[in-house]
């Protein structure tokens, strides 16, 4: 194969001198995308993609296929509300999941589809929040990716839209307190200060967290209730128990693994300005508190506890010294999430504990008064639960969503009068899942320490196969079984797809997570590359037929793995990445992310990011592998700049033929999307790495 005709890129002589370190940036003139040198090489990049990749073979073929696989559609659980219900369905023909309502009488409505507010399919519904009569909504909606959130509220009863838009509520949580006879209905947000009233450039910061009155003027009659002159990277969360007493604050700066925590009793001090009192400041561990209907407060916390434990304290004393277990950390268990069933027709009111053991969920029952196990609730296979959900006055019902690699999202009901556990709501479309295996391996990485990868194939095949190997490795984010149209469409036509639970997620808990970030960022390639090692080891597949997968966070990964060891893959996808560890904190979101990796500003932090940041690891003369960056013009976390740069690195750089190519994507962001955006991603990327891994789409035969 011949090397391809890149479009040419200028290296300027640009170099840092930081911290006595001198770091070249001869790409820098690509971070400016409306410069017309860039949209001209950008033009260039596409019309090479496109030759390349449109007539690939079997590409139309796995398009389809996955196409076919998501026209499984989706089910949400179930949020209860004052008789009334709300979830989310996506049928098979649907470009986005619609926001439902079933009245008391049964008569079920959409509230918010967003390809009727948008028939073009760019805007998307990032979050939703019913009042506690379920009377009211809140909503938010962003447009062309760019997740900058509108908020606004309805009347359920009605459809009809009573206020907003709010704008800069991008991310925020919304807490509803009960409706007050005479008083308008009124929440608890979080907003960010305008940009004429923060440096430049920080626009993207400076949160607080405001009281809401419906109906009411935000900029002009918003009483600010919190965080005023804390850091301007803190992400805020808010929540108002059901009875409406108990108003809870936390903060964690940016996405550091810590949060303080404050609680005001609502009855004793304004709601303009509860008075707050302290939970947990100052401590390197996260936490939440929850008032209950029992009137204890329940604290879920990693302190102490890297695997996590519940504990209870009374709301008026929640000092750490008063805090007392009800379900202590498990050894090997990850506790993910609980629910209280407390209702009248209960004999012993009980708790259920979500947890996930080595990636895999799973539910047990307790006696609420003590913590004592009483039992656990069956799911349907080794796959994942999504979120328990019960009644908020209390009963004796929950509900949960499941999934695996084979099964669509489905959302299971369990009574605890009947201890027994039924298929609630299926996923809507039917589809003709292929027939998979799934193997969780365990394996050692560089250290010795045991990591485990979950490994995706049809029955029956031998030898090395075409494989694709995905991880993610940060954020403590979890890789667990999930259903995915194109992990599936690989594996039926023939090839292995291995999932790596790497360090820097929380597959084994904080600690996992803790040994995978800043400093010790390395471990989390070493994973992934003895990850690789094992597959080639264990006959699964070779070198010249294995692949990585990876996007944002996981960007970084795959462009750390082809960086340090290019002999070991043929193949890359990466997406959304982050590249340039250097100057990732001034773009996008980067600084609240300074807490995993590190700063450059500071000498030994710039030390780690050096030692392996992608962008400044390229070498000329080493055969890189085939790599396709694919990124997003709306994305707002990560700049697409990141693979502008290293796109051109290794296209000066490589000494192999296999193409390296940019797929630049208009109108869609960093997560949501419609679903027929998604399948051409899908259809890309898969014939993309089927190509150069041998993989043939064509007739489904390796």
């Amino acid at each position: 194969m011949n090397r391809p005709p890149y479009p040419p890129a200028s290296r300027q002589d640009i170099v840092d001198e930081l911290h006595g370190h001198s770091v070249p940036d001869p790409y820098r003139w690509l971070e400016d995308p409306s410069a017309q040198e860039t949209k001209k090489w950008l033009s260039a990049q596409d019309e090479l993609f496109h030759s390349l990749v449109d007539g690939l073979p079997g590409r139309e073929r796995i398009r389809d296929r996955v196409a076919e696989l998501l026209r499984a559609g989706s089910v949400g659980s179930p949020v209860w509300r004052g008789g009334r219900r709300f979830f989310t369905r996506r049928t098979a023909e649907q470009e986005h999941a619609v926001l439902y309502t079933v009245d008391p009488d049964g008569v079920e409505r959409a509230l918010i589809d967003p390809m009727e507010i948008d028939p073009s399919g760019l805007t998307t519904l990032d979050g939703w929040s019913p009042d506690k009569e379920g009377r009211l909504l809140a909503y938010l909606l962003s447009q062309g990716g760019d997740e900058e959130s509108l908020l606004y509220v309805l009347d359920v009863a009605t459809g009809e839209r009573v206020e907003g838009p709010i704008e800069r509520a991008r991310y925020t949580p919304i807490a509803w307190l009960p409706e007050r006879d005479g008083e308008p209905a009124a929440y608890y947000y979080v907003r960010r200060l305008p940009a004429s009233e923060v440096p430049e450039g920080e626009d993207q910061y400076h949160r607080r967290v405001y009281l809401h009155r419906v109906g009411a003027d935000p900029d002009a009659d918003d009483a600010l209730v919190f965080g005023d002159g804390l850091d301007k990277t803190n992400y805020y969360g808010v929540g108002v128990s059901r009875d409406g007493r108990w108003l809870t604050i936390s903060a964690s700066q940016g996405t550091a693994p810590r949060s303080d925590v404050w609680i005001a009793d609502l009855s004793a001090s304004a709601l303009e300005a509860p008075a707050l009192t302290e939970v947990q400041v100052g401590v390197d561990a996260q936490t939440s508190v929850h008032v209950g209907r029992d009137g204890r407060a329940y604290v879920f916390t990693d302190r102490d506890a890297p695997r996590g434990r519940l504990c209870t304290v009374d709301p008026a004393d929640p000092a750490f010294t008063s805090w007392r277990d009800l379900i202590p950390e498990d050894p090997e268990a990850v506790l993910t999430d609980y629910v209280v069933l407390d209702g009248p027709e209960l004999e012993r009111p009980r708790l259920l504990a979500g947890w996930t053991r080595h990636a895999i969920s799973e539910i047990t029952v307790h006696d609420l008064a003590t913590g004592e196990r009483i039992g656990e609730v069956p799911t349907p296979g080794l796959g994942t639960i999504g979120g328990l959900i019960g009644r908020p006055e209390g009963g004796h019902e929950v509900w949960f969503a499941y999934t695996d690699n084979v099964t669509p999202v489905s959302v299971r009901h369990h009574d605890a009068l009947t201890g027994r556990t039924s298929l609630w709501a299926s996923a809507p479309g039917t589809v003709d899942v292929p027939e998979v295996e799934t193997r969780q391996i365990t394996y050692p990485s560089k250290d010795g320490t045991p990591v485990r990868m979950l490994v995706i194939s049809r029955p029956g095949g031998a030898g090395p196969r075409p494989t694709v190997l995905y991880g993610y490795g940060g954020f403590n984010i979890s890789l667990t079984p999930a259903y995915s149209a194109g992990v599936l469409a690989w594996a039926e036509a023939g090839g292995v797809y291995a999932i790596a639970g790497l360090r820097g997620g929380s597959e084994e808990g904080e600690r996992w997570h803790r040994d995978g970030m800043r400093d010790k960022k390395q471990n989390v390639f070493d994973d992934f590359h003895a990850a690789a090692e094992t597959l080639i080891a264990d006959g699964w597949t070779a070198p010249d037929r294995l692949a990585v997968s990876g996007g944002s966070n996981g960007g970084l990964l795959v462009g750390a793995a082809i960086t340090q060891r290019p002999d070991l893959y043929a193949a890359a996808v990466c997406s959304a990445p982050l590249l340039d560890m250097v100057r990732y904190e001034r773009f996008g979101l980067g600084q609240t992310w300074n807490d995993e990796y590190g700063s450059a500003d500071v000498p030994e932090e710039l030390e780690w990011l050096l030692a392996y940041s992608p962008y400044h690891r390229v070498r000329e003369g080493v055969a890189y592998p085939a790599t396709l960056f694919t990124v997003f013009d709306g994305d707002s976390r990560v700049d697409p700049l990141h693979a502008r740069k290293m796109c051109a690195a290794l296209q000066h750089a490589t000494a192999s033929s296999a193409p390296v190519l940019l797929r630049n994507e208009a109108e869609v962001g960093h997560a949501a999307r419609s679903v027929s955006r998604s399948v051409e991603l899908s259809a890309d990327t898969l014939a993309f790495l089927a190509a150069h891994t041998g993989l043939r789409l064509d007739d489904g035969a390796p």
